[in-house]
C-alpha cells in the first residue's frame, strides 16, 4: 500500500518523514480559487476541507493501485473574521503582518483521506484541525528582513512555525504539526476510519 501525499508542500513532507513515513508526492494542480468561488458562502472550516478533498480526489482519479491518498489545505482565520491563504506578494504579506502582529489567529487545516484498492475508492474520511496561534510583534526591520527571504509569500497566513517565521510566534494552543501543514493526530484518526493503522505506513 502506497501512502500518497497530494501536496507539493515541503513542510508537510518533512513532518511525515520525521514521523516515519516516506510518502509518494503527487501534486494535484487543482484550481483552488475556482473551487472556492463555486461554494455558496462556506464557513472557513468547510472551505479548507472542501479544498483538501478536491486535491485528494484529483490524485485518486488517476490511481490504479492500492493506495491511501491524503490531501490538505491550510488557511489562517484572523481575529477580524477574515480567512487568509498564501499572500503571494511582499505587499500583501506585509499588510497581513501589520494587522496580525500582537494578535491571535486560528490556523485551520482541512484533511481528506481516501483509501483505494486497485484504483477504486473503498473509504474516505474528511475533517479539519484548528490551532490558535499567538503572534509576536516583529520590529519594522525584522519584518522587512523576513519578507525579503520570500518565506512568508507561499504559506498560509504569511508565516511558518518550523522556519524563520517561528521567531515571531509567541505560542500556540493546539497541535503544532497542524500549524506546519498536516496534523499527525488527526491524520492517524482519519486513517483508522478507512481501515489503515498508522503503524502500517511506517
Amino acid at each position: 500500500m502506497r501512502f500518497v501525499l497530494a501536496s507539493q508542500s515541503p513542510a508537510r513532507l518533512a513532518v511525515l518523514r520525521a514521523a516515519g513515513v516516506e510518502p509518494v508526492v503527487r501534486v494535484s494542480g487543482v484550481d483552488e480559487d475556482a473551487i472556492a468561488a463555486s461554494l455558496a458562502d462556506p464557513t472557513p472550516e468547510e472551505l479548507v476541507t472542501t479544498l483538501a478533498l478536491a486535491k485528494a480526489e484529483a490524485i485518486a482519479s488517476g490511481s490504479s493501485g492500492d493506495e491511501v491518498v491524503v490531501g490538505c489545505d491550510s488557511m489562517l482565520l484572523t481575529s477580524d473574521g477574515e480567512v487568509h491563504g498564501k499572500p503571494g506578494t511582499v505587499d500583501v504579506a506585509r499588510e497581513r503582518w501589520k494587522r496580525m502582529a500582537g494578535t491571535s489567529g486560528t490556523l485551520l487545516t482541512g484533511h481528506a483521506v481516501l483509501r483505494l484498492r486497485d484504483g477504486a475508492e473503498v473509504g474516505r474520511a474528511v475533517d479539519h484541525e484548528a490551532t490558535l496561534v499567538r503572534f509576536g510583534r516583529p520590529t519594522e526591520d525584522e519584518l522587512e528582513a523576513y519578507l525579503a527571504t520570500g518565506e512568508p509569500l507561499n504559506v498560509a497566513g504569511a508565516f511558518t512555525l518550523d522556519g524563520l517565521g517561528g521567531w515571531f510566534v509567541d505560542g500556540i494552543d493546539g497541535d503544532p504539526s497542524s500549524v506546519i501543514g498536516i496534523s499527525l493526530p488527526l491524520t492517524r484518526r482519519l486513517l483508522r476510519q478507512v481501515g489503515v493503522a498508522v503503524s502500517d505506513i511506517w
